[in-house]
This record gives structure tokens, sequence and C-alpha cells, in this order.
């Protein structure tokens, strides 16, 4: 099964459309607190499955973490669970800042509820 990526240059175009996706940042909170995307949310890989109930599948979603290494079994994972609508951002965050586009502080990301 192929995963549903994107590059950094395709998310910066969705960004600016009628209906942008919801971002989600899978990275650890210690890595969150340095940089993230700018309107990201932070729902670490781990803690997916337990808050399924707060992701909508009528919606796109865009995951990323730092490389994009982590974020097929995000993929599959929700794959399994009947969300068509999940995306995987090629690269990462590393290919978000290498290709020049903006990133935020940390602490303007919403914290992760526990």
């Amino acid at each position: 099964m192929l995963i549903n990526e994107i590059s950094s240059a395709e998310l910066a175009e969705m960004m600016s459309g009628d209906t942008p996706p919801r971002l989600i940042d899978v990275r650890s909170a210690g890595e969150v607190t340095q940089s993230s995307l700018l309107h990201a949310e932070h729902m670490s890989m781990h803690t997916i499955p337990l808050k399924i109930s707060e992701l909508d599948k009528s919606h796109k979603m865009v995951f990323y973490c730092r490389t994009g290494t982590h974020l097929a079994q995000v993929y599959y994972f929700l794959k399994q669970q009947g969300f068509d609508n999940a995306i995987n951002l090629r690269g990462g965050i590393v290919d978000w800042v290498q290709d020049g586009r903006e990133i935020v502080s940390g602490t303007d990301v919403l914290p992760e509820a526990v």
C-alpha cells in the first residue's frame, strides 16, 4: 500500500487554499518546543490511538515529524481505522525548513492534552 504524501511546496499551496488541512505534529513534546509549523497542533505519535476520537474523517489532515521517517506507522494505523484523509509531509519539518518555509516557536503550538 502506498502512503499518501505531499511535498512542502504542495502543503504550502494547500495551506493558502480556502480549506487548509489540519496540521498535526507527531513529534515528542521536547522536539515541538524547539519549532513547529504555523497553525500546527501537537499530538505525539504514541497518543494517536488514544485520541482517535479527536480526528475528523471528513477533513484533510497532514501529519509531520522531524524527517518523515516515523509517519508510515501513523498513516497505516489511520488507514486501518478508516481514515482516507490522512496525508504525510514528505521529509517532515526538516524539508519544510530547507525549502525556506516559515516555522514558529514551539511555544506557539497548542500543548497536547493529556
